[in-house]
């Protein structure tokens, strides 16, 4: 059987799993906050899997592979920010999130931001937050469809925009289906392969190699130095830009509207507890296995003709056997589903829910959010075929968006902080203008600059109104 016959059985029989469990959970929906927040009912394992893979995406397996090529030892920084952001995520944000959201009834950030503000300030500030989630999600929802194209594009041999297609559809039909439950349940059984796929790939990978003595002096001999060096290219004030700039993704968990959602599902807080502990072997994991993939493929594709965002295929078709490497394949298809499954559901959340355009059509408020999800899915087709850009460089961007837009907000709360309405909508405003503005300019060493400066504005914002507040007290 031909390598492409496997992979298509491999794939058919994946895609049908997933369509199966999206009717499964239709018969779980049955009002609102079923769609959006599975009844708050959420386990440790789901928990767990599903956020890891939702928060990781396609960059995870695609990206930090690519960037190890390309950056060698260095990328680790990125490494290192992703584990840690996610770390403060669930010390810091999940166990008071998961309390605040259960007393108070809480399905949407939107209804967290808008929960304690004057009357006047929180339409203002749910439909700001409609608008940031719908604008950033749809450039993120592209990239992992853009991720699901190429994919499906060097395994079938077909279009680029067909494959974009392909893999949109699918993604839409489950979630359209199954909302909250559905995704839950499919990010969890895709996240359990994106980690099978990140112990075995760097494991046979070094041994095809010779073991990690030979990746290392295969390394020295390539005749750059700077895949060796933890700056990279880098020295003096840019090197420490360089590290800092990648570390500061981790401040971007803190402001992710589809990872906090997973917080306010959890069932209690014994269930987020060893949750916790889960999701931090997931990323450490998964992380350290696509850094060392990342630096295998420069010994054994020195010079990859396809980019560094495809050597995980060209590495896959080297170590594997067909079967084995079909299976790979339908793991970076779910890294690429997961998140864009649970992106698709937030922003309908914020169509439906946070506009209120559900809840003018009384008994029909899931269709109006199954219709929601229609619509983004489109909105991500247009702009993963017309506006194109990496897949590593567009998620980091709504990444970071978000994060800076919702992140100094959510910290403060959670910290017992009452912030009034002028200051929430203006955190939110600025953190994501300041984050689009710096987005247009030359990237800085790590992007330290767009990565920090925002989420510095919000904070700012929010230390000058208060002390104001306190004054006129």
């Amino acid at each position: 059987m031909e390598k492409t016959t496997i992979v298509l059985v491999v794939l058919v029989l994946y895609q049908g799993l997933l369509i199966g469990i999206g009717y499964w959970a239709s018969k779980r929906v049955k009002n609102e906050d079923d769609y959006f927040l599975g009844g708050r009912q959420l386990g440790p394992i789901v928990a767990a899997l599903s956020y890891s893979a939702s928060a990781s995406s396609a960059w995870s397996l695609l990206g930090m592979s690519g960037a190890a090529y390309t950056l060698g030892l260095s990328s680790v920084w990125v490494a290192l920010g992703s584990i840690t952001g996610a770390l403060i995520a669930w010390l810091y944000v999940a166990p008071r999130l998961v309390k605040y959201s259960h007393e108070n009834n809480i399905v949407t950030i939107g209804d967290f931001l808008g929960l304690r503000v004057e009357s006047q300030w929180k339409k203002r500030i749910v439909s700001l937050s409609a608008i940031v989630i719908l604008i950033s999600f749809a450039f993120y929802v592209a990239a992992q469809f853009q991720g699901a194209g190429n994919t499906f594009s060097s395994t079938f041999n077909i279009s680029m925009d067909s494959s974009i297609m392909l893999g949109a559809f699918i993604i839409m039909v489950y979630t359209f289906m199954g909302g909250f439950w559905a995704v839950s349940v499919t990010d969890a059984f895709q996240g359990a392969l994106m980690v099978g796929a990140a112990v075995l790939l760097p494991v046979f990978a070094v041994a095809e190699i010779g073991g990690i003595s030979a990746l290392v002096n295969g390394l020295s001999n390539l005749g750059r130095p700077d895949l060796l060096s933890l700056s990279g290219k880098n020295i003096g004030l840019a090197a420490f830009g360089f590290a800092f700039g990648s570390l500061a993704i981790g401040f971007g968990p803190i402001g992710q509207p589809h990872l906090l959602v997973r917080f306010m599902a959890l069932r209690d807080e014994k269930a987020m507890r060893q949750a916790r502990i889960l999701t931090m072997f997931w990323y450490i994991t998964v992380f350290t296995g696509m850094f060392v993939v990342g630096l295998a493929a420069n010994v054994l594709i020195p010079n990859s003709e396809y980019g560094a965002e495809s050597v995980l295929f060209q590495l896959t078709g080297i170590v594997f056997s067909p079967v084995v490497g079909a299976i790979i394949l339908a793991a970076v298809l779910s890294a690429i589903m997961s998140t864009a499954d649970s992106q698709l559901l937030v922003g309908a959340s914020s169509i439906s829910y946070d506009l209120k355009l559900g809840h003018g059509y009384k008994g029909k408020e899931v269709f109006v959010s199954r219709l929601s999800v229609a619509f983004l899915v489109v909105m991500s087709v247009l702009i993963s075929l017309y506006l194109p850009a990496t897949i590593f460089d567009r998620t980091l961007f709504a990444w970071n968006a978000l994060g800076a837009a919702f992140g100094p907000t959510v910290v403060m709360t959670l910290a017992g902080w009452h912030l009034n309405g002028r200051t929430v909508f203006t955190a939110v405003f600025a953190g994501f203008v300041t984050a689009v503005f710096l987005s247009l300019f030359q990237d800085s060493p790590g992007d330290v600059i767009e990565r920090t400066i925002p989420f510095i504005v919000g904070f700012a914002i929010i230390f000058i109104s208060q002390r104001r507040s306190e004054d006129i007290e």
